[in-house]
């Protein structure tokens, strides 16, 4: 059997070395795991070292990972790490084990990266900012205050806590849009075969009667020649038209414009100024209670918000508490938040408990979540359906009252 050499340290943090008989490299390395010793290098018969992190990950790859690393992987990793810490493991140890049971192949080269930079002496907010496709900065910089207070275990903790309510909030409002998708997609389907198979057929009698169409019949008629004579330019256009939504809204202009006309829509803009609100207090209170400087908390805070109106408004807050004003005063003057939430806050700076009160807030209105997202779908609801009967029923009407013509002019009436 095979003898190796390898480099180690010890779940006290101590190197050492020594020599080890194994079938393969990899069963070395378990061996070697079960004994509590991270490896660092191993050298076989050949002689060649191979560093553990990156011979136990797969090969480097010159692409980025970050968009096959889902929320829901990195939410389970920041759940596992506080577990395994806060149980008294050291971070080279607990990123191991946690990289050594990761299934997803793109995640597990990044956490083995991530291993190795900790093991050649990198903090751990060094190693996740290499990733920042994977690891955001609001994460980063909760990692790096948390090294810097000495209570690692604590921010990862509650940065777990942190990723998983935020999680939640984001699954209801999906969950709650699922039902207005599917009508909208029965919507479309019903038209579409309305206007390539139903009219078509009435359009056919109605010219063998040569009548006179109505506006609004010419203008069905129109749509429907359209959809059948050039049925192949159809999915370019849906494509192309989806896809200069997507570029528009992905531009500044854009998607200020766009922000700023649903935060203006009845109902709408409501739940969107009530999520906004929730995801600032929660995420500035995470970041406050971990130790972050305010106004690097303020910054983090604005970059995670996709709303723009409520983002513009914190570049100002920022401005201003950097001049040396209380949190409380600018933003009750930007007229986004509530009063309830500035009263709240000023309350916590009084105290001197402000990260404390800021989680009470994204709690208090993580349930009128809860209540928005219900009222919103039993508006949404009702009135999809009254849109699909005004559509379903102009192209109806449309053919029959070019009928209702024919069948008067045959009546004499």
């Amino acid at each position: 059997m095979p003898e190796y050499k390898y480099n180690a340290i010890d779940r006290n943090g101590a190197q050492t070395t020594g020599k080890i008989e194994a079938a393969n490299d990899e069963q070395a390395r378990q061996k070697l795991m079960a004994r509590g010793l991270m490896v660092t290098s191993l050298v076989g018969d050949t002689g060649a070292a191979k560093p553990a992190a990156a011979a136990a990950a797969a090969p480097k790859k010159s692409f980025s990972f970050g968009s096959k690393v889902s929320a829901e992987d990195v939410t389970t990793m920041t759940r596992q790490l506080a577990t395994l810490i806060v149980a008294g493991l050291p971070l080279l140890r607990a990123l191991e084990l946690i990289h050594k049971q990761e299934r997803n192949p793109h995640f597990k080269e990044v956490l083995g990266m991530i291993a190795e930079s900790v093991s050649q002496g990198n903090n751990l907010s060094e190693a996740l900012a290499a990733h920042p496709k994977v690891f955001d900065r609001l994460f980063v910089n909760m990692v790096k205050a948390g090294e810097a207070g000495g209570v690692l275990d604590k921010v990862l903790d509650r940065l777990a806590k942190f990723r998983e309510k935020s999680q939640r909030i984001q699954k209801k409002v999906k969950s709650a849009m699922v039902y207005p998708g599917v009508v909208v997609s029965v919507a479309v389907v019903i038209v579409y075969i309305l206007m390539v198979k139903v009219v078509p057929s009435f359009q056919k009698l109605l010219s063998s009667q040569k009548l006179a169409l109505p506006p609004l019949t010419q203008f069905v008629v129109g749509i429907s020649t359209a959809l059948t004579d050039y049925w192949y330019v159809t999915p370019f256009v849906l494509f192309g038209g989806y896809y200069g939504l997507k570029l528009w809204l992905s531009s500044p202009k854009g998607k200020e414009i766009f922000d700023r006309v649903i935060f203006k829509l009845p109902k709408v803009g409501g739940f969107v100024q009530i999520v906004s609100v929730s995801r600032f207090a929660r995420t500035f209170g995470t970041l406050m209670a971990s130790g972050v400087p305010i106004l690097q908390a303020i910054t983090i805070t604005r970059d995670t918000l996709d709303n723009v109106v409520i983002a513009s408004s914190l570049e100002r807050v920022h401005d201003r508490v950097r001049d040396g004003e209380p949190l409380s005063i600018p933003l009750e003057q930007t007229g986004v938040f509530p009063q309830m939430v500035t009263s709240m806050i000023q309350v916590g700076e009084e105290t001197g408990q402000l990260p404390e009160m800021l989680n009470r807030v994204a709690d208090i209105y993580d349930e009128e979540v809860d209540n928005a997202v219900t009222a919103l779908t039993s508006i949404i609801e009702p009135v999809l359906i009254v849109f699909l009967a005004v559509v379903v029923g102009a192209i109806v009407l449309a053919m029959f009252l070019p009928l209702i013509a024919l069948i008067t002019k045959m009546t004499g009436g």
